[in-house]
């Protein structure tokens, strides 16, 4: 926990993303330990005196960005392996690999990719359950000071893809086991949620039960739900109804429930969406890498209309291999352009808005980030300007979503701590953990026997 006072001083822009969506010219942030305090201009702030102040000139400062869906403990650690055209072997794959990783290796391995998340500017993220070990990442969380959202996938019917299948009292006693010993630690920077690994993987009763836990605990519900056209099949076929309104009839739809994916919805299934405040996620750098649809079937501009609240993701390092929140907010500007032929179609201050306000709001803590306001934690991005890719800078709105990415990332700020300052992470030796993660990933790929030989010969 950080103490005593913080002054980010003469920033050239501050994008606030606040209810009057202000950007300050020439402004400055006061924080008092975890909270911002005060927000004015420079000129307005000169004689605040701070503990330590942080030079901001030239300096875009935005809200700290929410990454709604980022598998962060074991795709680092045999990043870009899997060929493209891998097809139904992927997922299998991925969670064999996955689920023979030990203890030290998902450390290591977690720990590279949230320094990779926080230097490039997300400062809060979902583990969509698929992290074994915990309590050894709960130092990890602690180390990097990150803010995340956690908890343990599960299963209760076969599955193609490895997933572990419980019993359902089992899963439904894992749930509540991992929200009860999680949810609120390191000072309330970790939650914990319930996480049925998929619907389609589900019975109803897990749902169900899923869904009490997340009411009952005043927490949140997470499945993937992409709607792949196999799946919506099994449903008319079992259920006589799409996946989502199948969700909806059995109860399991609300504001503390977040479906991650959401690709090929119809019109009464976003209709449901917005009726039952359920919140999702999109990952255009995973959609787009694996040929899902998202440009011919994908919803959004719709569920932006009906005023579903939607944030962005970018699954994990072996789907998507991005895991940047600003290439999610540049991709997810530009695919419905060119998909619907209308350059009105996500404006980018709407992507500003999916990356910080909203993908707060999907997963449940908009009001304590998301913005920049007074009374809220301390998380903050420093963009310096200074780089070719910022200039000329007279919108930084423009610029941030379509010029710049995360090289430009000079300082986060997390709780109101320091972690990553002149663009290096002040909490590890990035080098070192860059050598140790690949150490790991060789041995786990020799361990486990899987390989995907270079189309191109090394010689």
């Amino acid at each position: 926990m950080p103490d005593g006072t913080l002054k980010i001083h003469g920033a050239r822009y501050i994008v606030t993303v606040d209810p009057q969506r202000r950007i300050i010219e020439n402004g400055s942030i006061l924080l008092d330990g975890q909270r911002i305090v005060q927000i004015g201009k420079a000129s307005d702030m000169e004689d605040v005196s701070a503990d330590r102040v942080i030079d901001a000139s030239e300096m875009v400062v935005t809200p700290g960005f929410c990454n709604g869906h980022m598998h962060i403990s074991y795709a680092h650690a045999t990043r870009g392996i899997f060929p493209d055209d891998l097809g139904s072997d992927y997922l299998p794959n991925v969670f064999k690999l996955q689920s023979a990783m030990n203890e030290e290796e998902e450390y290591y391995t977690s720990l590279l990719g949230i320094t990779e998340l926080l230097k490039y500017g997300t400062t809060c993220f979902m583990d969509p359950g698929s992290t074994k070990y915990l309590d050894a990442c709960m130092d990890v969380y602690q180390k990097a000071g990150c803010r995340i959202i956690t908890g343990a996938h599960v299963s209760d019917l076969p599955n193609p893809v490895n997933v572990p299948v419980y019993q359902t009292s089992e899963a439904v006693a894992i749930m509540e086991r991992t929200i009860r010993d999680y949810d609120g630690r390191l000072d309330g920077r970790v939650r914990a949620w319930a996480m049925p690994f998929s619907a389609d993987f589900s019975t109803e009763e897990l749902l169900v039960s899923a869904k009490r836990l997340a009411d009952e605990y005043g927490t949140g519900m997470n499945l993937h739900q992409a709607n792949a056209p196999a799946s919506v099949a099994v449903h008319q076929q079992k259920f006589g109804m799409r996946p989502v309104q199948y969700l909806e009839d059995i109860g399991v739809l609300g504001p503390n429930v977040l479906l991650a994916h959401v690709i090929e919805l119809d019109d009464n299934e976003v209709d449901i969406l917005a009726r039952t405040d359920t919140r999702a996620i999109m990952c255009p750098t995973q959609s787009l890498k694996q040929a899902t649809g998202v440009t011919t079937y994908g919803k959004l501009p719709e569920m932006l209309e009906k005023g579903v609240t939607v944030g962005l993701g970018t699954d994990a390092g072996n789907n998507s291999n991005l895991v940047e929140t600003l290439r999610s907010m540049y991709l997810v500007s530009l695919i419905y352009k060119e998909g619907r032929r209308d350059v009105s179609m996500i404006p980018p201050e709407t992507a500003v808005e999916m990356a910080t306000i909203q993908g707060a709001k999907a997963l449940g803590l908009d009001s304590e980030i998301g913005s920049i306001e007074e009374g809220k934690r301390a998380d903050l991005v420093l963009f310096d300007t200074k780089r070719p890719e910022w200039r000329t800078l007279f919108n930084p709105i423009n610029n941030l979503v379509y010029n710049a990415d995360g090289r430009s990332v000079h300082t986060v700020i997390v709780d109101g701590r320091v972690v990553v300052e002149d663009h290096k992470p002040l909490f590890v030796d990035e080098w070192e953990l860059i050598q140790k993660v690949q150490e790991l990933g060789e041995g786990l790929l020799a361990r486990t026997g899987v390989s995907f030989p270079s189309k191109w010969p090394l010689v």
